[in-house]
Formats: C-alpha cells, structure tokens, sequence
C-alpha cells in the first residue's frame, strides 16, 4: 500500500513537461476555433499583435464625402474633334450652295434674255479696226469661217453636260446616295457661277466677234450687223463651261479614286482635250478669237477647282486639325487703321 503514493507523486512529477508540451500544442488551436464574441469578453484589453510584413501597408482610401456637392461640368472645355471617314470627303450647305446655284443660274438666264432684246445696241464697227487686234486674235479674222464648226462646239459642250449629270450617278452607285447628292451640287455650282461670271464680262468689256469684224466693218454691213450677241466675244461661254465642268470632275476623280486608279489621269485628260476641241470650233466658227477661248477656259477651270476644294470637309489626324481653305484675318496698324489679310491652303 505504501508504494501507491510513490507511485502518484513520481507521476506527477513526470507529467509536468507532458502537459506543458500538449498545452502549448493544444490551446492555440482551441482558441482559434473559440467564437470571436467569447475571446473579446475574455480578454478585452488584450490586443493581438500586428503581423510582421517586409512591405509597408498601404494607407487606407479616405471614405467619400456624400455631402459634398458635384462639380459643375465645365463649360469652357471644347469637345474633342469629330474624326470622319476618309471616304467622306466632301459636304454642302443647304442654304449657301442653294443661294450660289439659283442666283448663278438665274442671273445668266436674266441676263440672256435682255441681250436676246436688242435692248443694248452694240458699237459699229469701222474698217481698219482690225488692225488694232493682238496678231494672234487676227487669224481668227483671216481665215475663212467653218459653217459647221459652231455645232460641233456645241456638241463638245452637250457631251459635257452629260458627264456631270451622269459622274455623280457613279459616285451615288461607288459611295452611296449621299456622294450622288453631293457630287450633284458641286457640278451644278461649278456651272452656275461659270455662267453668271461668264455672262457679267461678256456685257461688260463688249467685244466684237471675228464675224463682226469680217462682215460688219466697212461701208456696207450685213443684215445681222445690229445684233447684241456679235459684241460679246469676251470670254467664250463654251469654253468656260466646258473647262469647269473638266475641272470639276477631275477634281473628283483625283479625291474619290485610289492612289494607283487610272481613272483621275484617263478624266484629266479627256476633259482637256473636249475643252481644247470646243475651243477650237468656236475659233473656226467666227465665233470668238483665241485670247476668248484661252481665257474662257482659264476661267472655267479655275472655278471648276475651287468649287469641290471649297467643299473639302476638314480631317482629323491624331488630334491635328487641317486649317479651312480659306482664313480671314484683321488686324490693327500702329498709324490707327487696320489691314485684312486673306489665306488660302491648297
């Protein structure tokens, strides 16, 4: 019986590091699964400590102020730029090209109508007065007049006609009815203030035609020497109209065909040779010397260009903003007055 005492006192002793190991094994994992209300009632003062990191936390977000009022959007800033299409070349105003087209086309027919009158009466022409032509316009007087050469002109200018009603047609078929209308405008403004432009000089310089000169000058003029439209020689309008018309749809071509089609050189070169072939017949009809039809066909070309390059809508490449064909600018001089300048990008 005496050795039981033993016994439990030794085994005691010996279950000391036993139960210190277990415990230390054990307790943490009871108090990790110990509900989070129990541990902080146990051991409120108690804060655990924070984990060790090689980098440095990050800061907290500060939390939003809802009563703070929204910005004002801004009003000053402009929106970024519109980027078109590179097929979208072009666009008309409704109330501008409408204004050029009616009021070109309406004051050449105006105007054709009172010189048809006989209301201006042209000058008479004396004999000699061929001598004070350039010697180039003085073939035109010399030569012996083609009867037929008139009509062959005018077939010229028909054939032109007929490709600007029938161009746009293949652009609305190519790009859509948006190109067909465009295109459509642009032809009939080129022509229209060809027309009216062409129609104003010709009432205002007043020249005779070679067939005036050839049967009008002397002592006994012809039955037709009192018409107005022998002295409207400057410029030719079958020239002018025919170069616009030329101009405008190689224009056209150049803008609505790839860099390798053909089809702009094939246009630029048709449309100078019928502005060539008109120009000539209206020569050897009588109806006009060479400086009419040269400068005819300067005029027209030159408003066919400007018309379609005025209609070139502006592009935007990687925030760069083409400048518009043509700048307007004022400014002040240091005597007190001001200077207008005037820019154009080609």
């Amino acid at each position: 019986m005496r050795c039981i005492p033993r016994f439990r006192i030794r085994s005691r002793r010996a279950c000391r590091p036993v139960a210190l190991v277990v415990g230390g094994l054990v307790l943490p994992t009871l108090l990790g699964a110990w509900p989070a209300h129990a541990q902080e009632e146990a051991a409120p003062d108690v804060a655990a400590p924070a984990p060790v990191s090689e980098t440095p936390a990050a800061a907290p977000a500060p939390a939003p102020d809802l009563s703070a009022k929204p910005l004002a959007p801004d009003l000053s800033a402009k929106p970024a730029p519109p980027r078109l299409p590179e097929t979208d070349h072009f666009t008309v105003d409704p109330v501008v090209d409408g204004l050029l087209v009616v009021g070109g086309a309406t004051f050449a027919e105006l105007l054709s109508l009172i010189l048809s009158t006989g209301e201006i009466k042209p000058t008479e022409l004396k004999a000699g007065d061929e001598d004070k032509l350039l010697s180039i316009d003085k073939i035109a007087v010399n030569q012996t007049f083609d009867p037929n050469a008139g009509a062959r002109s005018t077939y010229g200018l028909y054939a032109a006609y007929g490709y600007a009603i029938l161009d746009p047609i293949l652009s609305g078929v190519r790009d859509g009815r948006r190109a067909l209308l465009i295109d459509a405008v642009m032809y009939a403004e080129s022509i229209a203030i060809t027309e009216a432009f062409t129609s104003a000089t010709k009432i205002g310089v007043r020249r005779p035609r070679p067939i005036d000169y050839a049967m009008c000058a002397g002592d006994n003029p012809g039955p037709n020497c009192g018409a107005t439209d022998l002295q409207l020689s400057f410029f030719s309008g079958h020239a002018s109209t025919t170069g616009a018309i030329s101009a405008t749809a190689t224009y056209l071509a150049f803008m609505r065909s790839g860099p390798r089609s053909p089809r702009p050189w094939i246009t630029l070169g048709v449309g100078t040779l019928l502005t060539g072939f008109v120009s000539y017949e209206r020569v050897r009809a009588g109806e006009h010397f060479p400086t009419d039809v040269i400068m005819g066909s300067l005029a027209g070309a030159g408003i066919g260009v400007l018309v379609p390059h005025f209609h070139r809508r502006p592009h935007y490449h990687e925030s760069e903003y083409c400048a518009p064909p043509v700048i307007i600018g004022f400014a002040p001089t240091p005597h007190g007055g001001s200077t207008m300048t005037l820019g154009m990008r080609f």
